[in-house]
């Protein structure tokens, strides 16, 4: 098969330079909501949960220290950060705050469908049990959708070297008719495979309900094929060790393993993180990262933030890299948006109502100014 080339039209850094990205209708499947906290809220909840481990109470100073200590490259020095901000999420008031102003956020990213992620299990060392650590962050999401629009699904996390993943499955299942939307499984990825969880994940597909594994991030195409043939996830969280069964021919065309064959033929969504990918080894270098080789060859990618806070970064700042690194077009940029709602594990005709009211009305306004 052929990569094909962007289309002759206004891309990269003349369409960032014309086009408002912040504007733009953006989906969002990839982000932690103990990644993506405003510093200024760890300051403040750490006071009024009297929790005293912060490096520093000065806002400025401890995002600049959560950003050095995430540009590590490598994942667990990257995960290491979380210690603090799981530590002041352990009341309901916490949980509910962190999750309302996630919505917030994502409206002022131009985000129009988001889904968060987080694993229960940590967030009771406060005696909270793990279905009221739920019900606060579902009312802090339904409170911020109320305010801003911004629609919205939870995805509860297993953690890879914990044995209680059965238990996070059937929280998620316990849940689903109040806004958990799937389940997946988080952690550093090297001694802890996809296949010891197997259980918890037979527990989900018997309920008839959504997976997400994050594969490929941290360790070889193993893991991706581990977490879709044992696991039978819907969605692969990273996935860029995939590029690892793809071979790159001298004529610009791709030869593809079975396994990279398989997700391309089957559209399985791959849910890159840019920034993050960097930060925690998973690619050399920006200009190394996958995503044009997966997006240029049919793969059905979409864009993510992983963790706002730990990266510095937001969907602008991604969409606006991407374009930029891999000379992508506005409608590029729409099949994006497209390909991440068409992936999320919101229902049918959820879905499209938001493709057909919100995101392609946004492009089109957006074309306007190219013209």
């Amino acid at each position: 098969m052929s990569i094909l080339a962007p289309p002759k039209t206004v891309v990269g850094k003349a369409l960032t330079a014309s086009v408002n990205i912040r504007k733009l209708p953006k989906v969002l499947l990839h982000e932690h909501l103990d990644g993506g906290l405003r510093p200024s809220t760890v300051i403040e909840l750490a006071a009024e949960t009297g929790y005293t481990g912060l490096p520093t109470t000065d806002s400025t100073d401890l995002a600049t220290w959560f950003h050095r200590g995430a540009q590590r490259g490598n994942l667990p020095e990257y995960l290491e950060g979380f210690a603090h901000t799981i530590s002041i999420m352990q009341t309901p008031e916490a949980l509910e705050r962190v999750a309302f102003e996630f919505i917030e956020d994502m409206y002022d990213d131009g985000v129009v469908y988001a889904e968060i992620r987080f694993a229960p299990v940590y967030h009771g060392q406060r005696g909270l049990t793990q279905d009221e650590v739920v019900a606060a962050v579902v009312a802090g999401l339904e409170r911020g959708e109320r305010t801003y629009g911004v629609e919205w699904g939870l995805i509860i996390c297993a953690m890879r070297h914990m044995t209680n993943s059965l238990e996070a499955a059937e929280l998620a299942i316990r849940h689903r008719d109040s806004g958990v939307v799937g389940f997946d499984l988080a952690g550093g990825e090297d001694g802890f495979p996809p296949k010891k969880h197997v259980e918890a994940f037979q527990a989900i597909e018997r309920a008839n309900f959504n997976i997400t594994i994050h594969a490929g991030e941290a360790f070889g195409p193993e893991s991706i094929w581990q977490a879709l043939q044992y696991c039978g996830a819907h969605r692969l969280g990273h996935a860029t060790r995939l590029r690892d069964d793809i071979i790159m021919l001298p004529d610009g065309s791709l030869k593809l393993g079975r396994l990279a064959q398989y997700i391309l033929d089957r559209r399985v969504p791959l849910e890159m993180c840019l920034i993050s990918n960097l930060h925690t080894g998973a690619c050399a270098s920006l200009d190394d990262h996958p995503f044009g080789v997966f997006f240029r060859g049919g793969f059905r990618v979409c864009l993510n933030t992983d963790d706002r806070l730990m990266s510095d970064t937001s969907m602008t700042q991604e969409t606006t890299l991407a374009t930029e690194l891999f000379d992508l077009s506005l409608a590029e940029l729409e099949k994006l948006s497209l390909n991440a709602m068409k992936s999320a594990f919101a229902p049918f005709d959820r879905r499209l109502k938001i493709i057909f009211d919100t995101i392609k009305p946004g492009f089109a306004a957006a074309r306007t100014v190219l013209v």
